[in-house]
This record gives structure tokens, sequence and C-alpha cells, in this order.
């Protein structure tokens, strides 16, 4: 069995989903055909931690998943404005920030502590699901993620795209202090390029 790159996520409702898929539409007209976000193949997502597993130990890690939900109650979560960052290309990608609440930081230290006997960040662009072919940006930051955005560092967000947008004008209006972000799942994910979840490994249901 190979090993593979991953993100444990949480996937937020469709609804939330729509939004930043309609967001991502607005920046594709900047820069075509980088990220595509839909609800198959590129899904809208929260991180919680980013690495490499080998495929033998999936059942385990949905075991570990199901634990850490069942002991979870993450409540409602709320997207507070969109933030715009530099990647190491120095390419602008944009965000949907997230408040980081006392429940949602706890479970993202729960999923890094319990899987890290699973986790390792060796990560090559094989062990990414293509094409297209991971590029160095994306190796990079999967690499880098437990130094540079986990625990204190770690950023809730749902990435919506490269480029950046100034303000919520585009058709999906709604005010980023009051955006409810209903979470539905938290997931196993197989990464494609960009840090992009491309396929459901596992899933389990979160209490509300």
């Amino acid at each position: 069995m190979a090993k593979i790159a991953v993100d444990v996520v949480l996937l937020p409702s469709e609804e939330m989903a729509d939004k930043a898929i309609a967001a991502n539409k607005e920046l594709l007209k900047q820069c075509a055909d980088k990220i595509v976000l839909d609800k198959e193949n590129c899904l809208p997502h929260i991180s919680l931690a980013m690495g490499c597993i080998d495929e033998r130990n999936i059942d385990n890690i949905e075991k570990v998943l199901r634990t850490i939900a069942n002991q979870s109650s993450l409540g409602q979560l709320n997207i507070i404005g969109i933030h715009t960052g530099t990647n190491s290309a120095g390419e602008k990608v944009s965000v949907f920030q997230i408040e980081k609440t006392e429940a949602l930081q706890s479970l993202h230290e729960k999923v890094m502590q319990r899987l890290s006997p699973y986790f390792s960040c060796d990560v090559t662009a094989n062990m990414l699901l293509s094409p297209p072919r991971a590029g160095e940006s994306t190796l990079a930051w999967i690499k880098e993620y437990p130094e540079k955005s986990s625990f204190e560092k770690f950023f809730p967000h749902i990435t919506i795209g490269y480029g950046e947008i100034n303000d919520y004008s585009f058709p999906l209006k709604f005010a980023a202090s009051t955006a409810r972000c209903p979470v539905e799942k938290l997931a196993l994910c197989h990464l494609g390029n960009h840090c992009t979840c491309r396929k459901i490994l596992a899933s389990v249901e979160l209490q509300s």
C-alpha cells in the first residue's frame, strides 16, 4: 500500500459550500483553472490537520475521528471576513476567515494529537491525487503544516481561490459579521494540488 497526502477537515453545510463556490467563481475571472471548487472533486472545507499517511491506516484513522466526533460539540461557526494572503510562490490566495472559537481550537488540537502516530510530513508529489501534478508551494504547505499552521498558529478558514476579493459584491451577498457556517462532517480527504480536497476517504457526522 502507498503513502498518500491527506487533510482532516470539517465539511460545511451545503448552503455554506454554495457560498464558497460562488465566491470561487468570481476569483476564477482573475486566476482561471487553479482552484475550481465544486461538491464532488474539489470540496470547500476547513482544514484541521494535514500530512501523509499509509493507506492501510485509513480504517484506524476513521475510528479515531469517530471517537473525537462523539466527544466534541462544535456548534455554529461564524465567517468574520475575507482574508487574502500570499503563498510560498508569491501568489495571492483568498479565504473565508472563520472565527476561532474555543470549541474549534480544541477540536483541531484533539485531531493533531490523536492522529500524530499515523501522520508524517515527508510528502512527495506522487502522494497527491493527480492530475494536475502538485506544485512546490503545495508540497511546502504540507511539509510545514505542523510548524506553521497548527496549535497556537491554527488559522481556521475556507479557501475560496487565487486572487483577491475586496468586498461582497459577488451574487451571493451576505454580511461577514452575521454569516453562519454550520458544519456537517469531520472527514479524511485525499489532497490534490493547491491543497484541495479531492476525494473523501472517510467521514463521520458531528454533533450539533
